[in-house]
């Protein structure tokens, strides 16, 4: 079978495979296994716990720091690729693909640096993840700016704007991570939150997220997952609201000073918080690890309560008529839904018979990940590491008992 993407939900799905006797192969398109990671901003630190983070198979050293840096991450998935014997290509990019329903098998088109390659595998799983297909509105005037203005995904270094305007469109992780990074390295930096965002600290929101199953007095990560994925997710929902309201008593001074400069704050979707926000679609929050006492205190100037209208070639136009200098704009825009990947990679047909991945279906569980997807021999394998460490058993089951025969496709 064929894995699209060497990030954790790849690794982790090909890893469990390979220990259920299936012949897994990867390809991932970058030069590296972890460049996923090892690409992005230089600032990007891991907003979850190491407790909840370790891989299949193989936890992280007892030496490893609570919360990990984005290099680190990298390297260790290549040293997990290595170790567990997982099958990848690198610098190799699926180009076309087409689905024989009489014979149940795929025709896939592979660029790799040796040349083209043709593979016939039963099955693909998509794990590109779920921030893979850019959200980047078309804004009238963007040619006539004399700055510069790209994507928060391209982000690299605040270092490159010291000194300069800048303006970060969007609220949410990325954003308020960048608009630190940019405040930091010495910009003068304009958030522009265009709706209301859900804000919990580090230090009383992840415990509330993580409970006593993932800490380092927490049971051994096994059995902490079997008591994690042992609650419905309804249910987990209706938990998160009583999570949310403690973390919000918690957090007061730190929601209030933010009130105070006009940032606009909610507790999620139906009172749920951050899960909430994560199994809907994947944003809408931001988990505070220095950036929002730098807004509290105006050191990053807040423009609320609107969207971005039109570059102009000094900068931008909100939709309220504000005028704001720029020489670099970072559109945090987010992500369109996986769905989308599919559809650019496998055809409207295939992605036309899948949901979309994210929110809670009919049935309890999340839409579109680690089950069937109603286009025959294709899979979706996403979410953070804690759900791909859960999950990826269940995919890969599934998988082995069609192959086998056990259940029908």
């Amino acid at each position: 079978m064929v894995i699209i993407g060497a990030g954790q939900g790849g690794l982790a799905v090909a890893a469990n495979l390979g220990l259920m006797g299936v012949d897994a192969l990867i390809l991932e398109k970058s030069e590296r296994v972890g460049d996923g990671w090892r690409k992005r901003y230089h600032s990007l630190v891991l907003h979850d716990p190491v407790w909840a983070d370790h891989l299949p198979y193989l936890p992280f050293p007892s030496s490893w720091p609570i919360f990990s840096a984005k290099d680190k991450i990298a390297d260790w998935f290549e040293f997990y690729a290595e170790v567990m014997e997982l099958n990848v290509w690198t610098n190799a990019e699926m180009y076309d693909s087409s689905y024989d329903e009489a014979s149940g098998v795929w025709t896939l088109k592979v660029r790799t640096a040796d040349g083209e390659r043709i593979l016939h595998p039963q099955d693909v799983i998509l794990a590109t993840g779920a921030a893979a297909e850019v959200n980047l509105p078309d804004i009238p005037g963007r040619d006539s700016f004399e700055g510069i203005s790209y994507h928060s995904s391209a982000h690299v270094s605040g270092a490159d704007w010291s000194g300069k305007k800048a303006v970060v469109i969007g609220a949410g992780n990325s954003a308020h991570d960048i608009a630190q990074d940019l405040y930091e390295a010495g910009a003068d930096i304009t958030m522009v939150q265009r709706s209301s965002t859900h804000i919990i600290s580090q230090e009383h929101g992840i415990p509330a997220i993580f409970g006593a199953n993932f800490t380092e007095t927490g049971p051994p990560t096994e059995y902490a997952d079997l008591l994690a994925s042992a609650t419905p997710w309804p249910q987990v929902l209706e938990f998160a609201v009583e999570g949310t309201r403690q973390t919000a008593v918690k957090d007061a001074e730190l929601l209030a000073s933010l009130e105070a400069v006009g940032f606009q704050l909610n507790d999620g979707p139906d009172g749920t918080g951050l899960l909430g926000f994560a199994l809907q679609k994947g944003g809408g929050y931001y988990i505070n690890v220095g950036c929002s006492q730098l807004i509290a205190e105006k050191k990053v100037k807040l423009a609320a309560g609107a969207g971005l209208a039109q570059f102009v070639p000094t900068g931008v136009t909100l939709d309220d008529g504000r005028e704001l200098e720029a020489d670099v704009v970072v559109l945090a825009t987010g992500y369109k839904n996986m769905r989308e990947t599919g559809r650019r990679l496998f055809g409207d047909d295939v992605a036309d018979r899948c949901p979309d991945v994210l929110g809670i279906g009919e049935d309890g569980e999340i839409g579109g990940l680690y089950r069937r997807t109603g286009a025959p021999g294709f899979w979706f394998m996403a979410g953070p590491l804690a759900w791909v460490r859960i999950y990826s058993k269940h995919l890969a089951l599934q998988i082995v008992a069609m192959q086998k025969g056990v259940i029908a496709r």
